[in-house]
């Protein structure tokens, strides 16, 4: 009788360790950001037109227009925090944050992380002189070219460039503009929006697009295999597209209409 009643307490313990388990498993990303009332979003600090800092140190771009779509179809707060090409997957699998701005969508990151369907337009091209014949990959054989370190830029870059080319990584995009500009590197790597930001300013260099090394739509990330977050950000993006309101902000930031068909998955 002593070891049967010994037996049923070990076995009541056991179902109820295995039942908060289970239930801890079962909760979701989607759950426990309703219920903490605010959503914290990893996003560049220095990625116009995406986001980019105001005159009064607030964040603004795309993103977090975007974002903030989100935040208000989910109904909680937007907690906006910064990250760079290094810490980015990092402070998501870490739960520093919940949702992950501007991914670009590969097959290698998709074993680490969730994405949700593609919500702008991006490409990835090579900026260079006017001057300079710059036509292919071929052509950045002896050339010094600046890109963000651990971006989907740099990986596509590094994949292109021939083994005479000089990669030089930078920790923002704006050490990476500042190297091209002023003369450290020959050429930049970068996506058609932080391209179109030197375009338009530097004038007397006359930078233009010289081919693209890739084209992969924006995608926001998430933990990996949270199916409920990933439907909710899918259907907070279409609300914004049927509303137009991710048209606005697209010719707003990127001054373009928005084209669905460009939201597709990259190649």
């Amino acid at each position: 009788m002593i070891f049967t009643s010994r037996f049923r307490a070990l076995a009541l313990a056991a179902t109820a360790t295995l039942a908060a388990v289970c239930g801890a498993a079962s909760a979701d990303e989607l759950a426990d950001i309703k219920a903490a009332g605010v959503i914290n979003v990893g996003i560049f600090p220095d990625f116009p037109p995406f986001s980019s800092v105001a005159t009064d140190m607030s964040t603004i771009g795309y993103d977090v227009d975007v974002a903030t779509g989100i935040a208000k179809a989910l109904g909680v707060k937007l907690h906006l925090v910064p990250v760079n090409g290094q810490n980015r997957i990092a402070f998501l699998n870490d739960k520093r944050i919940d949702m992950l701005m501007s991914v670009g969508y590969s097959d290698e990151r998709a074993k680490a992380i969730g994405f949700a369907e593609a919500y702008a337009p991006y490409y990835i091209a090579v900026i260079g002189p006017q001057a300079a014949k710059i036509e292919g990959p071929a052509d950045l054989a002896g050339k010094a070219i600046a890109v963000n370190q651990g971006t989907l830029e740099d990986s596509s870059l590094t994949k292109a460039a021939p083994e005479s080319a000089t990669i030089r990584r930078f920790p923002n995009y704006s050490a990476v503009i500042q190297a091209f500009i002023t003369g450290q590197t020959d050429l930049m790597a970068v996506g058609n929006n932080v391209g179109a930001q030197v375009l338009a300013k530097q004038t007397a260099l006359q930078p233009e697009e010289k081919f693209q090394l890739m084209s992969s739509p924006s995608h926001i990330a998430v933990r990996k295999d949270e199916t409920a977050m990933i439907g909710a950000v899918n259907a907070a993006v279409q609300a914004m597209i049927d509303d137009g309101s991710l048209n606005a902000a697209s010719e707003t930031w990127l001054k373009t209409p928005l084209k669905v068909e460009n939201l597709k998955p990259a190649e």
